[in-house]
């Protein structure tokens, strides 16, 4: 029985296992490890943070999950050997014929001067979520939204924080006393789609939300409650939101994987340079953006891939570089943009929406996969159901 690896149960870990375990279900010994014990979406860390939803309702515990021929060990991961396709992690020893490699970004906002002392990250779900007794207590003045570092996970959800800001500010009555603003690296809120960012900029404008390109937040001075911009120009705020610094994680860095902070990967098959070892997701540095939607992708063709060796053919899926996702424009509309990042080509991409209606698919987006992913038990035995 071949054993199949799999470090991270985010959207690369979680498709490749479910596709793994819906062709092979027991056939196939397929070892998922994750040191956290619940899978939220990106999207859902929003809609906690503006009070659209209680905490609880976004998490799916992995305790949970029911693919046959799955084990999920909730475990950290000391080590990594590529050669052996091997881990030492706290739960003990496990090795592979395959290993895959889905450990995502880690996130570290002290690594941006003053931002802890002086202001608020979203993209960790600890902050997302203390973030929603925070903007309950605002009572508003200057917000920054704000990047602190290329690259960054989900380039649209700057955009929709500061969008989302608005409708809060708005809703509680406090628009008219405080202004947005929303601070990017790039020259176009979502540059490999220009039809999705002139939706943006129209919004902004229309919204009055200032819209400051090609600069980042190098570091906050709390003292004075000042951002300071790559620029050399300073900003003041009252409320500071944050993209923090992105790493790739200690243990992949110093198992050898990763050239300039990130694994590098055959564009097409995922494949790192050690035999039998993939890498997917966040941690690559594949080309495109840093997104569950293209993790998922990947971890299709991995999946595939995989699926191949077993059966004893030879492998032909190839990675297309695309991937949809939905993005949240303010007033309960929601766009739908379809990006290909295709090797050495300029990308391209459209643009569905804004509309309302597309919020509701944006919720379906979520349901099926979760149902994918996780399986669903029998509610009178509580055995996996087909």
């Amino acid at each position: 029985m071949m054993r199949v690896l799999v470090l991270g149960a985010g959207f690369g870990g979680l498709e490749l296992t479910s596709r793994l375990s819906a062709e092979f279900a027991g056939d196939v010994d397929v070892v998922l490890i994750d040191r956290t014990d619940c899978f939220v979406f990106g999207f859902a860390k929003l809609d906690v943070m503006f009070g659209r939803v209680p905490v609880e309702s976004v998490r799916h515990h992995y305790r949970d999950l029911v693919q046959p021929g799955v084990r999920f060990v909730g475990s950290t991961i000391r080590s990594i050997d590529p050669v052996a396709r091997g881990v030492e992690t706290d739960a003990g020893s496990f090795d592979g014929d395959v290993m895959v490699v889905a450990l995502g970004a880690d996130l570290d906002p002290a690594a941006t001067p003053g931002l802890v002392e002086g202001g608020h990250e979203f993209y960790t779900e600890a902050g997302a979520f203390a973030l929603r007794g925070v903007l309950d207590g605002f009572e508003g003045g200057r917000v920054i939204v704000a990047v602190t570092s290329t690259p960054f996970k989900c380039p649209p959800a700057p955009s929709e924080t500061a969008l989302l800001m608005h409708d809060h500010l708005t809703a509680r009555g406090l628009r008219e006393r405080s202004s947005i603003a929303l601070v990017m690296p790039f020259g176009a809120p979502i540059p490999p789609s220009p039809a999705a960012s002139a939706v943006l900029l129209e919004r902004f404008a229309e919204l009055g939300i200032a819209w400051h390109p090609e600069r980042l937040v190098r570091g906050l001075d709390p003292a004075r409650r000042v951002a300071l911009l790559s620029d050399g120009a300073e900003m003041p705020y009252d409320l500071m939101l944050a993209v923090p610094v992105h790493r790739a994680p200690a243990v992949v860095v110093e198992a050898g994987l990763t050239v300039d902070g990130w694994i590098p990967v055959d564009p097409v098959t995922l494949e790192t340079r050690f035999p039998g070892v993939y890498a997917v997701g966040d941690v690559t540095s594949v080309g495109t953006p840093k997104a569950g939607v293209f993790a998922e992708g990947q971890a299709a063709v991995v999946a595939d891939r995989i699926a191949a060796q077993i059966r004893g053919e030879a492998a032909s899926a190839g990675y297309d570089g695309r991937g949809v996702c939905y993005l949240e424009v303010g007033d309960g509309r929601v766009a739908k943009v379809d990006v290909t990042f295709l090797s050495g080509q300029t990308p391209s991409g459209g643009l569905e929406g804004p509309s309302v209606e597309l919020a509701a698919d944006k919720t379906d987006f979520g349901t099926s996969r979760i149902r994918r992913w996780f399986g669903v038990r029998d509610p009178a035995g509580g055995a996996p159901m087909t």
